[in-house]
């Protein structure tokens, strides 16, 4: 949720620099009176010289905090997603050793209220309102592992190993 109040924070910051930015240019565009010397004055070279870094100040400190928040988490489930080529196989490090392939559903099996090419025959099963680092790599080619409901996209790459972190306030079905 600070991710998502986060963006509509530098959204905001973004309308108030396009309406002043338009305000200006309409202004300027508009008026019959011109000042040519206007250009030179050092106090207009010093107010757009720091309103641009101050603006950066403004979007740049909380982007900076953000990140220090998102490295703090302590998982106290541990999922490793692998993607292979047609299927993902998932562990469950925490738990025995629990492993299982997750295949999609072909289209001529689904039936009417299975997605196509979303459903899969072993759903990955995570818990509510704890926090979930999933391990994202690949054995044989690019992977995209996605859940868009929960604004997740990691990409899974042979020999790298990628990290998420997973926290659901809502249990329910994420497709992805």
């Amino acid at each position: 949720s600070t991710m998502f109040m986060f963006s509509w924070y530098v959204l905001m910051v973004t309308i108030v620099i396009l309406a002043i930015v338009s305000w200006a240019m309409m202004t300027g565009l508009t008026s019959d009176h011109k000042s040519y010397h206007l250009l030179s004055w050092s106090v207009v070279e010093i107010f757009w010289t720091a309103m641009p870094f101050s603006i950066a100040i403004i979007v740049g400190i909380p982007s900076m905090r953000l990140i220090y928040l998102m490295e703090e988490k302590q998982p106290i489930v541990s999922v490793k997603t692998i993607g292979h080529q047609w299927y993902w196989s998932y562990e469950y490090s925490d738990f025995n050793e629990i492993e299982f392939d997750s295949y999609m559903i072909p289209t001529n099996e689904l039936k009417n209220n299975e997605f196509r090419l979303l459903d899969v025959d072993n759903r990955l099963i995570l818990p509510t309102d704890v926090v979930t680092r999933n391990l994202i790599t690949s054995l044989d080619v690019l992977h995209s592992w996605t859940l868009p409901s929960l604004g997740i996209k990691m990409d899974a790459v042979p020999g790298r190993l990628n990290f998420v972190y997973i926290q659901t306030f809502k249990s329910g079905l994420y497709f992805g």
